[in-house]
């Protein structure tokens, strides 16, 4: 609790239900807020893959059920959670506002990298990286790299610059 009362202190939360219990997250929300909490996910190569064993270094994880372990079960080995499922998880399961989880999965992230002057938030002047998601379930739609479709943007007009 010292460390959400510290306001030096950004905390990095994973949020996929399996490395904190969801009260983790609430309690860091209700001391620090988004401008001090980032979500991340400590993604491993076997994120938004199946069940199955994969490799992480010179170790062999066991996913099932989406949890990475290592196959004796002895410990947690990463994560196989996306950014989607992130803010899907801030969202439903913990009642944060859309400005809140965005927040927290983008400009704060940036703001610890010093990275705010380019990426993080929507504004002129900085890259337009960028991810649509349905507007219902949080799937994935597109995704935008400076300033160009990468994935999916045949749904949406080209839009220019002035």
């Amino acid at each position: 609790v010292a460390l959400l009362e510290d306001e030096r202190v950004t905390v990095e939360l994973i949020n996929d239900g399996v490395h904190l219990h969801p009260s983790v997250l609430d309690l860091a929300y209700g001391t620090a807020g988004p401008d001090r909490v980032a979500l991340i996910t400590d993604a491993m190569g076997a994120a938004g893959m199946g069940d199955g064993l994969y490799p992480l270094g010179p170790l062999q994880v066991r996913v099932e059920n989406g949890v990475a372990m290592l196959p004796d079960g002895s410990s947690i080995a990463g994560s196989t959670l996306t950014l989607d499922r992130v803010l899907r998880r801030a969202l439903l399961v913990h009642g944060l506002t859309l400005p809140q989880a965005v927040e927290s999965l983008s400009a704060t992230p940036a703001r610890l990298l010093g990275l705010a002057d380019s990426v993080g938030s929507l504004e002129t002047g900085k890259l337009a990286d960028l991810v649509v998601l349905d507007s219902d379930t949080y799937d994935l739609v597109a995704v935008m790299r400076r300033g160009r479709w990468a994935v999916g943007g045949d749904r949406f007009p080209t839009v220019r610059s002035a």
